[in-house]
């Protein structure tokens, strides 16, 4: 299968590219390229690629493909929160756009990456793809956006399938700081203290970035009517934690780690459990990484290659990276790269 992949030089979309070429596709991606160059460690190999904004994508540069699997996004919600106008621009309006133009040019396909955070504040029971949305910030609000109009867009030619990924964790070459295990470990490693600003109380669903991606490629060739307008939840079970759990679970992988709940934030109200029994029973799909094995992973890969606390409060957080691209010049003020000599 011939598959465009969107932000494909994300933290997601690296650890992905090889994922679905051991399934058998063959991959291109599309990337305006601001974390190309965010990695720890040996560069990784990309797939042929379009250098495009989101924003300018064409429909001459979609034809041709079965499938547009859709990670592209100002990823977090402290970023969102900063931008949120840009946030809906590219978030919302932009993706919309892609799909209808995917659509337009014959895309069978359309893997959307939403996210479990459209449950918002859902209190202890577990939510499945049924719940009320709630989301309760403008990365959230985006993403329920896109789900409401991409229904719309679907027909008997034109199938989208949107993956609610939990919280994403676990070591990419192109890394995320800014993710809560991810982040734990970090501190542990680099201060030998795994700090929580919250309170320690909210839940949160994690899923390893690696069986992301498996979700993914089960997707491109799943029965049409499995996931024809359908919602799923990427994660398991075993992986509603509340954040003093991971806390715990990251200090007992690290050699002399002692968590430290300052509870300086206050209370965060984005808390939910979710039920990710959908996915295994129509699509066959199981996430296996535990938040322990995640944890032992990024400690030996953040030890290995050398993690720098520069590189981890700077490049490695998407928030504090575009504000380097623009301070240098790189980016404007509405996130569009600025090329040499423009």
């Amino acid at each position: 299968m011939r598959v465009l992949v969107t932000g494909h030089q994300g933290y997601l979309g690296t650890v992905m590219v090889p994922v679905l070429r051991a399934h058998g596709h063959e991959v291109t991606g599309l990337d305006t390229g601001w974390f190309a160059d965010c990695v720890l460690g040996a560069d990784p190999q990309d797939p042929p690629g379009l250098a495009v904004d989101l924003r300018d994508v064409s429909v001459e540069q979609l034809t041709g493909f079965d499938a547009v699997i859709h990670l592209a996004a100002l990823s977090n919600d402290p970023l969102g929160s900063l931008v949120p106008e840009i946030t809906h621009d590219i978030n919302h309006h932009a993706s919309v756009r892609l799909a209808t133009l995917a659509k337009e040019a014959g895309v069978r396909r359309f893997l959307y990456a939403s996210t479990c955070s459209v449950y918002g504040a859902a209190g202890d029971g577990l939510v499945d793809e049924t719940a009320p949305l709630r989301p309760i910030t403008p990365y959230a609000e985006s993403k329920v956006r896109v789900e409401d109009d991409l229904v719309a867009l679907a027909d008997a030619d034109f199938a989208p399938v949107f993956l609610r990924n939990a919280t994403a964790f676990g070591f990419s070459p192109r890394l995320r700081a800014d993710i809560v295990l991810n982040n734990l470990v970090g501190h542990a490693v680099l201060d030998g203290v795994v700090k929580v600003l919250s309170d320690g109380t909210p839940w949160r669903p994690l899923v390893h970035a690696a069986d992301i991606a498996e979700a993914f490629a089960v997707c491109l060739t799943a029965p049409v009517a499995a996931i024809h307008c359908r919602a799923y939840n990427i994660g398991t079970e075993a992986n509603n934690r509340t954040v003093a759990e991971i806390a715990q679970a990251v200090a007992d992988v690290v050699p002399g780690a002692e968590v430290l709940i300052t509870g300086e934030s206050g209370a965060d109200p984005r808390s939910y459990r979710v039920d990710f029994a959908a996915a295994r029973r129509d699509l066959g799909y199981e996430a296996r990484w535990t938040i322990a094995d995640g944890a032992a992973q990024l400690y030996t890969e953040y030890v290995a290659r050398g993690l720098t606390a520069a590189d981890f409060t700077g490049r490695f957080v998407r928030l504090a990276r575009l504000r380097q691209l623009g301070e240098s010049g790189a980016v404007d003020a509405t996130l569009r790269r600025v090329r040499a000599g423009a």
